[in-house]
């Protein structure tokens, strides 16, 4: 057909992002911690849970949270994912593990790399342990832990 136009549907280009990130006093606790080999979280002055890592406010009940807490690196997998698929610009090969964990100490769960043993054995109430980084490549960042081990503590019983 004379005249006609061909429609471009989807284009593939290149892009990056660039930003700056802000920590708030929570999180720059939690960060300024980290840096120094410890978690910390903190505890809901109302119901007592402790979040790791803090956001400054309890999800729970809406109010300040301040009352810093350390918990300890070790805790228990509460739900894990064996992925199979790569992820982009990383040198974790599939498969791999990622888990929730709730460290000893803490009450609320975040999601991390579980490595140091076939991904067929990791199972929910395993114990694990973090591994850090070498301390001389230490940040203000959580990947200072780079991934959490089995511990070799006998399982514990998750409430579902």
């Amino acid at each position: 057909m004379a005249g006609a136009i061909d429609v471009v549907e989807t284009i593939e280009t290149p892009i990056s992002l660039t930003y700056d990130y802000t920590a708030g006093h929570a999180t720059s606790q939690f960060l300024n911690a980290i840096r120094e080999g410890r978690i910390v979280g903190q505890r809901c002055p109302e119901c007592g849970k402790v979040y790791v890592p803090p956001r400054g406010a309890c999800p729970r009940c809406g109010v300040s949270t301040r009352e810093e807490v350390q918990v300890e690196d070790t805790g228990t997998v509460t739900t894990f994912t064996v992925v199979h698929i790569p992820l982009p610009n990383s040198d974790v090969k599939p498969p791999f593990v990622t888990g929730t964990i709730l460290l000893d100490g803490a009450d609320q769960t975040f999601l991390h790399f579980v490595r140091g043993c076939d991904p067929s054995e990791v199972r929910i109430g395993m114990r694990v342990r973090a591994v850090w980084r070498p301390r001389e490549e230490w940040e203000h960042s959580f990947e200072n832990v780079r991934y959490f081990e089995p511990s070799g503590e006998p399982d514990v019983h998750v409430e579902g």
